[in-house]
């Protein structure tokens, strides 16, 4: 199909469970794709060997890391010359209840906003002049439906997705025309996080969810497809892909 060839792509946070599904999917479709990764290089060089074509590359930069990020955009740079797509997927989260204000520590706080959302900002950044260099560039930001439903793994996670949310419509703003920003915000996927969820909590969100199934990781990676090829006239919005999990209630 090739829809994306020549078109270059970076996934921050690869080779998890919906970052390599987008990767795939990229790949699939012809672009070369750069995959960042902060702590698993042997499950980036994995991916790597699993996606068709040879201009691929992977990178250790830590969204947290600014300087790395910095490293990166030169090394893209001098490999690629410009970027067409930046995914922002990296994220990270603990689970805390929402009632135990004491267990959702100072530190914990500052890990997830430093990585969801300072780290998707200082990512933007950092290949900002790449994007603008391709005369289309396209950031996806993968948000989540707890930034509007405020129901999610902790406090702070569903506020860090709130903040990705808004991020996205002042930066539609502030880059267009030359750059589109969206957010792609799924509700439950299915994969490496859920896989350690109580199996009846994930019941009664199945059964919270009009269209009766979980996310998987490749519909993601379809929304973000969708908006790189399709949706070429849309910006600062947000992209539900939940199966309409916002309209029932708990």
């Amino acid at each position: 199909m090739n829809s994306l060839k020549g078109k270059i792509a970076l996934v921050t946070g690869g080779a998890g469970g919906i970052g390599s599904a987008i990767c795939k999917k990229l790949a699939c479709e012809g672009a070369s794709v750069v995959v960042t990764y902060n702590s698993k290089p042997e499950k980036a060089k994995q991916l790597l060997n699993e996606l068709p074509g040879d201009n691929h590359n992977a990178f250790h930069a830590p969204v947290h890391d600014s300087d790395a990020l910095k490293k990166l955009s030169t090394a893209v740079a001098e490999q690629y010359g410009s970027l067409d797509i930046l995914i922002n997927n990296a994220g990270i989260t603990t689970p805390v209840a929402h009632d135990d204000l004491e267990g959702l520590t100072d530190e914990w706080i500052d890990r997830i906003f430093t990585t969801n959302f300072r780290g998707s900002f200082a990512m933007i950044r950092a290949c900002k002049d790449l994007l603008m260099k391709s005369g289309n560039g396209l950031v996806v930001n993968i948000s989540s439906v707890a930034g509007v439903t405020g129901i999610g793994s902790s406090v702070a996670y569903c506020a860090s997705k709130a903040a990705i949310d808004s991020m996205t419509r002042s930066l539609a703003r502030a880059l267009a025309p030359q750059i589109r920003v969206v957010s792609v915000s799924p509700g439950w996927v299915l994969g490496e996080y859920t896989s350690s969820i109580d199996p009846a909590y994930l019941q009664k969100q199945l059964d919270a969810t009009p269209l009766n199934r979980l996310a998987t990781p490749e519909d993601v990676a379809d929304a973000v497809y969708a908006v790189a090829t399709v949706l070429t006239f849309s910006t600062g919005c947000i992209i539900p892909v939940d199966g309409g999990r916002p309209l029932m209630k708990m």
